[in-house]
This record gives structure tokens, sequence and C-alpha cells, in this order.
């Protein structure tokens, strides 16, 4: 009996081992890209490579300061050659909010066709994991077609991607994941292909990472003059000049094996910066001759840039993006209203997120219905400013009872973009119809959008009194008083 009850316990645990083995193959093995080069490019240990990158950081003295940071180049020799000229790209996005990161380079020791990206789960470092994004490997792929393939064993063995990790890891908030993406044998447009594939998928959360260095084994001299030329070229985003650059000093360098080794990198970035208007700077230079034990005879070149997206915030908002901003206003409230959630939406349009202020207007039978916004940016984008103010509006209006579901069907929406606020000496500057107006004495505050003048017919005298007196509970004249502060803004009604 006790042989029988030990035998059916023995098949209990080995029928829930199966089981978890089982759920285990279901999901597929994790998949982890160890690090293949740690105490050869840069220090082993956890703690050492801490201090090290965080020397090359506090060291670093360049001050770009661009929110829109989109891609950057940086070298991949070993940290103590240049590790210094790396921290000049990677400390221009400490802290960022990025979510994907695009690592791209050209293979260095392995021959394949095509482009090869890695389908491993996980890739690690001393400083720990990083998750590799799946989601958008399958993304890019589908654009890529014949020319991208899942190709781990080409990223085993190669450098040039491992060595950003860590730089990653010290400069990026916890939770970024990667696409880890390298070059083969190409054919001459393959980096068209990739650039257009990357202009399809990417949004405000993700940046590029072009892993390059530059000349190898000219002089000192001679690698200062032909990569400050190379680095001009790329800041051109000519394609054709950096090709013909290239093919003229060929010669010219003894033992010169290339000008860029990341060369189909660098020229996807360019192409991309093409595509979508990015500008660039470059932010810094130097070359394994400017390290301590260098050799001035024959040196590799380093060099960091920038690429960013630089957003004109008082352009107009074409209707595409107006029927955005209404769609998202519309579908909050009615999810709001009718069942208590917040949609989720993924809105990558560059535009849709500056940090803007924003009102939303409701209106039922040509009456108000409701009005609240937000006229000082804060850290959320525009859309998001719209969605939070459209709940708002439709339940928070002091003036009104929230919203119910069976006025869903006759509320109007109304969104308006506000510029940023500027103080006025005279409120006889301000043009009724143009022009909202922030009125303001101690604790006191109103504001007035510019259609208020064009909806009650107000001359500008009324106007100001009934702001002083309706919205900001002073008296009617008080927009003459000295003490009292006058704030102009414009706005794009969307209706």
């Amino acid at each position: 009996m006790m042989f029988y009850i030990k035998n059916i316990i023995l098949i209990i645990i080995l029928f829930l081992l199966t089981a978890c083995n089982n759920s285990i193959i279901n999901n597929m093995p994790i998949k982890i890209r160890k690090p293949a080069f740690a105490g050869q490019f840069y220090n082993s240990n956890k703690e050492s490579l801490k201090v090290q990158i965080k020397k090359y950081l506090e060291k670093d003295g360049n001050n770009l300061n661009a929110e829109n940071i989109m891609a950057i180049i940086v070298p991949h020799a070993g940290y103590d050659y240049s590790g210094q000229v790396a921290a000049a790209s990677y400390k221009i996005i400490k802290n960022k909010n990025i979510k994907t990161v695009f690592l791209i380079s050209n293979a260095h020791a392995t021959h394949f066709n095509g482009i090869a990206i890695d389908d491993s789960n996980i890739w690690e470092t001393p400083l720990g994991k990083v998750e590799v994004d799946k989601e958008k490997n399958a993304d890019l792929l589908s654009y890529l077609n014949s020319y991208g393939q899942y190709n781990s064993e080409a990223h085993t063995s190669d450098h040039v991607l491992e060595v950003q990790i860590p730089f990653l890891q010290t400069v990026l908030p916890e939770g970024f994941k990667i696409v880890p993406i390298l070059f083969g044998n190409n054919g001459k447009d393959d980096y068209k292909k990739l650039a257009t594939g990357l202009s399809k998928i990417l949004t405000v959360d993700d940046l590029i990472v072009i892993s390059s260095d530059m000349s190898h084994y000219p002089s000192y001299a001679d690698a200062n003059i032909i990569d400050k030329k190379t680095l001009d070229i790329i800041k051109e985003k000519n394609i054709i000049k950096l090709d013909d650059h290239i093919r003229v000093n060929e010669g010219i360098i003894p033992n010169e094996e290339t000008l860029l080794c990341g060369i189909d990198a660098v020229k996807t970035v360019m192409e991309l910066s093409n595509l979508l208007n990015w500008q660039m700077d470059i932010l810094k230079y130097a070359n394994s001759g400017d390290t301590d034990f260098g050799d001035k005879n024959n040196v590799v070149g380093y060099g960091a840039l920038a690429f960013f997206e630089k957003i004109n915030n008082n352009k107009e908002l074409s209707a595409e993006q107006q029927n955005e901003l209404l769609e998202i206003a519309k579908r909050t409230v009615k999810s709001y209203i009718l069942n208590n959630t917040i949609p989720v939406f993924k809105i990558n349009d560059k535009r849709l997120n500056i940090k803007e202020g924003a009102f939303v207007t409701l209106h039922k039978n040509g009456q108000l219905r409701g009005c609240i916004g937000q006229i000082i940016p804060n850290e959320d984008p525009l859309w998001k400013v719209v969605q939070n103010m459209a709940i708002e509006a439709a339940s928070q209006d002091p003036r009104f009872k929230p919203l119910n579901k069976d006025e869903l069907n006759e509320i109007d929406y109304e969104v308006s973009v506000l510029s940023s606020p500027q103080k006025i000496s005279d409120w006889r500057n301000i043009e009724l119809g143009r022009h909202g107006v922030i009125i303001k004495n101690g604790w006191h505050s109103g504001v007035f959008l510019p259609q208020v003048a064009e909806e009650t017919n107000w001359d500008l005298k009324t106007f100001l009194e009934e702001l002083s007196s309706q919205k900001a509970g002073l008296p009617p004249d008080s927009y003459k008083d000295k003490d009292t502060e006058i704030f102009t803004f414009t706005a794009q009604v969307i209706k």
C-alpha cells in the first residue's frame, strides 16, 4: 500500500514537472545573447564598468540641448580608445524616455547576404539584461521582405553592437528594448530599403544608434583632415558626395581599410534624415592618437553625431491632424461616459506629440455644455492634453452637471490648440477675434479664448470687463489696474 502511494506521488510530481516543461516549450525557450567581448573592449567587472562610463560622461563637455533626438552615431572601438567620443552622443540622450533602440552597423565578423536581425530574447552585459523588442523585429521584417532575415549567428561573434549596450544601460531609464541589426554583403541600395522600413515604424519613443568607426590606420594628421571632411559630408546628408569622397581617398591612405566601417548604417541614417527632414550636429571628433597610448603613425578615427527633429511649435495643424484630435476627444468622452474607461491611443505624429496647451469645448444644440483647458504646457504631449481636457469638460466643469449617456449623440466637439501666452503692457494692443486673453491679479485669474469675442460680438471694453468680473472675480475695470497682468495667446480652433 505504501509503495502504491509513493508511486502515485511520483507520478503526480512527474506530471507537474512535465506540465511546466511543456509550458516553457509552448512559450518558446528564452534565448539570451551573452556578453562576448566584456574584458576585451570594455570592463567585465560591473562596478568598474559603471565607474568607467560615468567618468566619460562627466568629462564630456557637449551641451547640445535638442529634445527630439532621433538618432546618434557612435564609435565601437575599445572604451579606452573611443569611450570618450561615444560619451558625447550618449550624454545628450541621458534620462530620455526611450522605449526602443535600433542598433545598426555593418557586420565585422561574419559574411552573409542581406540584413540580419537578431531573434534573441535578451542581450546581457555586466550591467544586466536588456530585452529585444520582438514586435518591432517582426514589423521591420515585414517591410524588408527578402532583404531581411533572422540571423542570430551573425550577432553572436560581433562586438560592434554589444559595446553600445552598457552605455545605453547607464544613460536610459530601465525598461527600454533593443532591435539589433547588422548589414552583411549588401547590394548598392540595401540601406535605402532599411531606411524606408524604419521610416514606417519609428515612433517618438524610438532611437537609432549607428555604430561606426571612421578612417582606419592613416597618420594622425591625415585622419584629422579626411575624417573631418567625412563628418561635414554626413552633415550635408549627401550620400552621393560621401561615396565620391570615399572613392577619392581609397588610394591616398597607406594600408587604408575604410573611411567608415559602418558605411551602410551611416547611409541608412542619412537617408532617413532626408526622408524625415532631420537636422544634424557634429558633437565630437578624436582618434586613437589622442589617447595616452595611441600610435600617431597609424590611427583609427572616431566621430559622435546627433540627428534631431526640429519642430515648429507654431506650425498649423493639417486637416488630418485636426481630425485626429477631434476623434481623440470624441472617442474619449464616449468611452468615459459609457464605460468609465479611458481609451488608449498610439499617436506617432510628431506634431501631435509637442508639449502644448489646449482647450476642449462641448456644445449641445448650439449651447455651451462644457469647456475646460490647460493653458501652460506640462509634460504631456498635445494629444494627451486634448484627451485629459475632454474628460474634464464632460465631467468636471463646475457650471454644468456631468454629461450623461443620453446626451452623447447631441454633442459637438471643439478643440483649441494654444500658443504660449505672452505678457503685454497695454490692453489696447489686444486684437479681438485673434487673441485669447488671460487676466491675473493676485490670486484671481481668468481666461477667454479668442472665439469668445466672435461668439458674443462684444467690443474690447465689454470683452475685458466680462473677463475681469465673470471669469476672474475682479471688479469690471480691473484690467486697467497697474497691478493686473495681461497675457495674450492665439489658438487654432478645430470644429
